[in-house]
């Protein structure tokens, strides 16, 4: 592969406690090859060990020529002679995937979820499981779309006789922000550092892989020259975090304008407006007379607190600012506050 991704060392990792484990995830900046390397260990283990594959995709309408999407790249690059085509199965609710006419694989759609497991004695026979794009990069993900892909593993990982087998999950993804809604569960947003290349957690293991090279062909593209401006460019050639402002601890200075307590676990915290500098700003300094208070989870709920759910404007707001650089924290605790909070409004 060259000077292209490979994820030999991420598959011969560890998790935090030194077991196999049974997620791994990969980001960095686009183009360097991840879903084809991907795409390409998929197809070259059912060669040679038979092992069938499940592709996850977010909406129904990318079940529409899944082979495709998902052969063509690499069958001009490794597999010329192979064949992929594809069937829809169970009335459009999932599809076959065919190699050479040989059954090798699935794709399902996470908005189908309840169909699924209806169905779930049909794909019994899947090995591992591929969710390309994880990430969102316009934010717009599945109605509580964590517990959507919980299910269909679930489904999956009960077949063949077991009640439960390893189907190990493989997440793709360019970065594009720190409060995605697997960050915040998995507890990857308050552990993640720009120089992170590796980070183990409990039951998963994650990359993060930036190839110099690549980038400076993009950087160097034409196009990309015209819109150097753009902080998609960025995004796309230098792997940073196109939601997310790379600097968050830090004391901001000016007039400032309490805007709520918030409480997480037992412990509160302000929200501050600096009017000068159009930014927000976290620290434990509370003012317990101020009438907004919030909590975020039924076990920090106390008496004139407002249980806060997804809707509530003041979780938008600080979503919005955050994404948007104008969220600041006093220290690491109060960072890993605001993360952990957010696990609990997860979409």
């Amino acid at each position: 592969m060259g000077d292209f991704y490979d994820g030999t060392k991420l598959l011969s990792m560890k998790d935090l406690n030194n077991n196999q484990p049974e997620i791994y995830l990969t980001t960095g900046n686009r183009s360097i090859g991840k879903t084809t390397w991907f795409n390409r260990y998929f197809v070259k283990d059912f060669k040679t060990k038979k092992k069938k594959f499940c592709l996850v995709y977010r909406w129904n309408y990318e079940l529409s020529d899944c082979a495709d999407k998902f052969f063509k790249d690499i069958q001009r690059l490794f597999f010329p002679t192979d064949v992929m085509t594809d069937k829809r199965r169970a009335n459009g609710i999932f599809v076959e995937l065919f190699l050479n006419d040989v059954s090798c694989g699935y794709c399902v759609t996470l908005n189908n979820a309840d169909s699924l497991k209806k169905f779930s004695h049909l794909l019994s026979d899947v090995d591992k499981m591929l969710f390309d794009e994880f990430q969102s990069e316009n934010n717009h993900y599945c109605p509580n779309e964590l517990n959507k892909l919980l299910s269909i593993h679930t489904s999956i990982a009960r077949g063949n006789g077991e009640a439960v087998r390893r189907v190990p999950l493989y997440m793709l993804s360019n970065k594009v922000s720190l409060i995605n809604p697997y960050f915040l569960s998995l507890g990857i947003s308050d552990r993640l550092h720009e120089d992170t290349k590796y980070l183990k957690g409990d039951g998963y293991v994650m990359e993060q892989t930036y190839l110099d090279g690549i980038a400076q062909q993009q950087l160097d593209s034409g196009f990309n020259r015209a819109f150097k401006n753009e902080d998609y460019v960025a995004y796309s050639a230098m792997n940073v975090y196109l939601n997310d402002n790379a600097s968050f601890i830090d004391k901001p200075k000016g007039n400032n304008t309490y805007i709520a307590t918030v409480r997480n676990g037992d412990k509160d915290y302000a929200v501050r407006f600096f009017t000068n500098l159009g930014i927000y700003y976290i620290d434990n300094n509370v003012d317990y007379d101020f009438k907004v208070k919030l909590s975020f989870n039924a076990s920090s709920h106390d008496v004139n607190y407002i249980l806060a759910g997804v809707a509530n404007p003041y979780v938008s707001m600080l979503r919005s600012v955050f994404e948007h650089g104008l969220l600041r924290f006093k220290n690491q605790e109060c960072k890993s506050a605001f993360f952990d909070m957010l696990r609990y409004q997860i979409l």
